[in-house]
């Protein structure tokens, strides 16, 4: 006798708008709740998790893409890019889509296949781009790449995945949660002077030697560093020793809750290091002619794909480069406030 199945109505909330995350369900889903998508996004916000992609008409005018061609997408994510690419293709030619997180890009796999993209033109791989020395053996050379290096949206809203000081969740913070170790994992594993330090490297934060001390002085007193709150609590009592002036206590506290976060997750996934192989593998994969486009969300990111760039121009593997950065326009900006530190940096083999 089969067993009969209970049917579990949805979390309803309180008031006129959900608060928590697992409230959010329409938002969760815009493809079936199209018009509270938009009314979201009306307001400046981002739907819950879904992900609003940043510069699209200006990277598409880079790229330059023809029917037939051979694409990369470095970090397929909510597939908003990978969408807008796929339809200049015309149902000709093959984009290859990489990430590390399983969990979304199976999400973003199906929703693309529902859209009619299906496996004769997207491919999926759950590999780091790092890697793409392997994905070009499997695939070939590529006509055109894009790295979006910013985290998505649908990560930072998720509160298990840690991505965020505002909402209490496991201090995480790993792209592919099935791999390496957590962020609370790594700060109780270090010592005082090596956090400093990847405080220091990775956010240039001013109050590092403070915030490295309070975690360690928890440390020795038993408290772990476990969750979000955890995290942002260290980082409050270190500003209030450190004597920041009651009234800028607040917006201080948001600055360097945001650096911090930043800098552990930055250390978490390695995204230098991986950025690093990325840069010196391209123009190995780039057919000639090819266009590769990266968006970078930090000064750090930023600076290394400019000055591998200006090597790369200078030793013949490209014929040309961006010559200043191109940030998003002012509407763009208000319209989706995550692309205000967008920068974006191009080159042509």
């Amino acid at each position: 006798m089969e067993k009969e199945t209970t049917h579990k109505r949805r979390i309803h909330y309180s008031g006129k708008y959900p608060r928590k995350f697992e409230e959010k369900y329409k938002e969760l889903n815009p493809l079936k709740y199209q018009d509270i998508a938009e009314h979201v996004m009306k307001k400046g916000n981002t739907p819950a998790g879904t992900h609003i992609s940043i510069m699209v008409e200006e990277i598409l005018q880079i790229l330059d893409i023809k029917p037939g061609q051979h694409g990369l997408d470095c970090t397929f994510g909510y597939g908003g890019h990978s969408l807008e690419m796929l339809k200049k293709l015309a149902g000709e030619g093959m984009l290859v889509a990489l990430d590390v997180d399983p969990v979304e890009s199976l999400k973003s796999k199906e929703r693309l296949q529902q859209m009619g993209f299906g496996e004769d033109i997207l491919h999926v791989e759950n590999i780091n781009f790092s890697d793409v020395d392997i994905v070009s053996q499997k695939y070939g050379k590529f006509d055109f790449i894009l790295a979006d290096l910013g985290v998505s949206s649908m990560q930072i809203d998720n509160p298990k995945r840690g991505f965020s000081y505002k909402t209490e969740g496991p201090l995480d913070l790993r792209m592919d949660q099935t791999k390496g170790v957590s962020g609370s994992e790594l700060l109780c594993s270090l010592c005082e002077e090596e956090i400093m330090e990847i405080l220091i490297e990775n956010a240039d934060e001013p109050y590092a030697k403070q915030i490295a001390k309070g975690i360690i002085d928890n440390r020795r007193k038993g408290i772990p560093v476990s969750t979000t709150s955890d995290f942002k609590k260290i980082i409050e009592e270190a500003l209030v020793k450190a004597r920041v002036p009651a009234k800028e206590l607040r917006d201080v506290t948001k600055k360097t809750c945001a650096r911090c976060f930043q800098a552990l997750r930055i250390e978490v996934n390695q995204e230098f290091c991986v950025l690093e192989k990325l840069l010196y593998k391209l123009p190995d994969i780039l057919n000639p002619g090819g266009r590769v486009v990266f968006l970078t969300f930090h000064s750090g990111e930023d600076r290394l794909v400019k000055q591998m760039f200006k090597q790369q121009l200078r030793d013949g593997l490209y014929t040309e480069i961006s010559r200043d950065v191109i940030r998003p326009s002012k509407q763009e900006c208000i319209d989706n406030p995550r692309a205000t530190s967008t920068k974006l940096r191009w080159a042509v083999k």
